[in-house]
Parts: C-alpha cells; sequence; structure tokens
C-alpha cells in the first residue's frame, strides 16, 4: 500500500512535497512535511494523522503515488470495490484482491492485484482523478529534473517490500518500474 509518513525519504516524498509547497523539496519526510501535511488534512476534511496514503492522495491530485494492495482500508478502497461491483465494506481483502486480479486479466494489464494507477486509470470511477500523465508519473516516465539544492543530497532509493496490515498476509513487492520502487526508509531494512 501506498502510505508516506514522518522517516521515508524517496522520489514519492518529493512529489509530495512539491505538491504541498515544501521548501526545500528534498524527498525526506521530516518535520516540515509533516507538518504542512497535517495542515492539509485539516483543512481538507482529511484525518489529521501526518501520514499521506491514498485518500490524501487523491485529494491532493497525486493519483500516481496511490497504490492499493490486501491490507489497505479507506475511501478509495470503497470508490475501486464500487467500481468493481463487489461489497464495497472500504477493505481491501481477498475478495477485492480477486475482482482487481480479473478485471486487470480482462483489461491486458498485468494481473498482479495491486490498484495502481494503470489499474485504477481504466476504471470509469477514476477517470477523472487518474490519467495517462499519473500513470506516466507512476510508471517512471521522464519527467521535469527537480530543482538543485545547495547542500541537499538526492535521496537514496532501494527496491522494497510493500508492508502487509492484515496479520498473516504475504506482502507483496512493489511494482518494478513504479514509483515505490524508488522508496527508501519504508521498512526495517530498506533505510
Amino acid at each position: 500500500m501506498s502510505y508516506l509518513r514522518k522517516g521515508v525519504s524517496g522520489e514519492p516524498v518529493r512529489v509530495l512535497q512539491v505538491k504541498l509547497g515544501v521548501v526545500p523539496a528534498d524527498g525526506i519526510f521530516g518535520p516540515a512535511t509533516e507538518a504542512a501535511l497535517k495542515a492539509y488534512q485539516q483543512k481538507n476534511g482529511l484525518a489529521v494523522d501526518g501520514v499521506a496514503g491514498p485518500d490524501t492522495f487523491l485529494r491532493l491530485g497525486l493519483g500516481e503515488l496511490v497504490l492499493l494492495a490486501h491490507g489497505a482500508r479507506g475511501e478509495t478502497v470503497k470508490k475501486l470495490q464500487e467500481a468493481l461491483a463487489i461489497p464495497a465494506d472500504g477493505h481491501f481483502g481477498p475478495a477485492t484482491e480477486k475482482a482487481v486480479i480479473a478485471f486487470q486479466a480482462s483489461h491486458g494489464l498485468e494481473a498482479d492485484g495491486l490498484a495502481g494507477p494503470k489499474t485504477l486509470s481504466k476504471l470509469q470511477a477514476f477517470a477523472r482523478e487518474i490519467g495517462q500523465a499519473q500513470v506516466a508519473a507512476a510508471t517512471g516516465a521522464p519527467a521535469a529534473p527537480a530543482a538543485k539544492t545547495a547542500g541537499a543530497a538526492a535521496p537514496a532509493t532501494t527496491r522494497v517490500t510493500l508492508p502487509s496490515i492484515e496479520p498473516g498476509v504475504q506482502a507483496k513487492p512493489a511494482p518494478a518500474n513504479s514509483i515505490w520502487a524508488k522508496i527508501k526508509g519504508w521498512l526495517p531494512g530498506t533505510g
């Protein structure tokens, strides 16, 4: 699942910082990013927890950062379930994963059960929030280079496994060509 919180670093954090107006946008989720995120969440009626997840990403217009997997919860998951015409409880469990895999297979997508920008862009319910620009951004298409900040080192990247919040559920690796494969400090051993 795609969640950003204090202590992680990488390209998804930099994208979030640019959108929130955090200067410098150095890709390191620290106190300034957390404060800016909490202020945004408060102002926009979101849960004020300082954690950026799918609901916050969509509200910010950052569809390229949405990556739903087994264990995710929230309004974005509920919207996905409704779009797939399955019972909508806002919890991405086995039935949601099975429906995502079936949808992906029937639309010529990699049937991995992860609902990221490529999958969501094929659903009418997400058409306004996730278009081809977000899909390109999420899959590593060339983007404008970040402004250089004096003394700021580029954040390191590493291949990560998506964390699971469901006991006994095996976490899946982040898609290799996704923006989520470029994050550090996500799990113990990745930072």
